[in-house]
């Protein structure tokens, strides 16, 4: 069954986020924000992944329960609410993205507590509301499959599916949020539009520290950078073990590996 949760109307701008990925400082950076913007907590979204690569798992997940904002279930809520073995993040076998992801899922897997994983088994499969006009849904990978990566360069027909398995799920709508990917985008096709807020934990392999989160407003979409203090998260990565590459992409802001990436988007 898919849990959905309907926020109603939300009237005024609306904060997207994904992937606080167990950076306290990004998390706290990204609620300083909201608040200097104006924007309630019940008009920041979250699409998912609040533990992943990381080092304050069970911080980040408290930090973010303390705020009060709706979230999505990731892939890494539902293997951590049910205790699974690895983040079922849907890396290829045998991968260098795979192979790295047991490092930090085993981290945080041994820190994220039971009330914590309680949390995200509750946590909804897709959230609706409306904003000036428009009906948007919000999903994490795919709602097809939670862990699908879904890119600016996918086919056109990926984001038909998608379209057609939201609103068999929740009804017609004109917009669809999603994450997972970690690259921001935005993409029209057949009248809807998809937007891919990014995440807000690691930067999107684009050589800076800055990482992404989106505003809604009245006139537009728009994709915000978000400064945090980087060497701080990466010194609390190598202090907790975790130097298996992606301590060194929070201040370079490249990914350990490509792998998971199309070609066109590998740089």
């Amino acid at each position: 069954m898919i849990k959905v949760q309907d926020l109603g109307v939300l009237d005024g701008d609306v904060l997207l986020f994904g992937g606080p990925y167990s950076n306290l400082g990004a998390t706290r950076a990204l609620i300083a924000k909201a608040k200097a913007l104006g924007i309630p907590a019940q008009r920041c979204i979250c699409t998912g992944d609040i533990v992943a690569y990381c080092a304050n798992a069970n911080e980040t997940v408290s930090e973010i329960r303390k705020f009060g904002c709706p979230v999505i279930a990731g892939n890494c809520e539902k293997q951590l609410g049910n205790s699974a073995l690895d983040c079922g993040c849907g890396f290829d076998e045998g991968t260098t993205c795979d192979l790295l992801a047991a490092g930090w899922y085993a981290h945080a897997n041994n820190t994220v507590n039971a009330d914590a994983r309680a949390w995200m088994n509750a946590l909804p499969d897709l959230i609706v509301f409306e904003h000036f006009g428009c009906r948007y849904a919000v999903i994490h990978g795919g709602l097809t499959n939670i862990s699908r990566f879904i890119w600016s360069t996918s086919p056109e027909e990926v984001f038909r599916e998608e379209c057609s398995a939201v609103a068999a799920a929740a009804g017609p709508v004109d917009v669809i949020i999603s994450g997972h990917s970690g690259i921001p985008f935005r993409h029209e096709i057949d009248g809807f539009l998809w937007i891919n807020a990014g995440v807000i934990g690691m930067p999107p392999h684009d050589g800076q520290q800055d990482t992404r989160y989106v505003v809604l407003r009245e006139d537009g979409v728009f994709f915000k950078r978000l400064q945090y203090d980087a060497k701080a998260e990466s010194e609390a990565m190598v202090a907790a073990g975790l130097t298996q590459g992606y301590h060194d992409s929070l201040l370079s802001g490249i990914w350990p590996s490509v792998d998971v990436l199309p070609d066109e988007l590998r740089g």
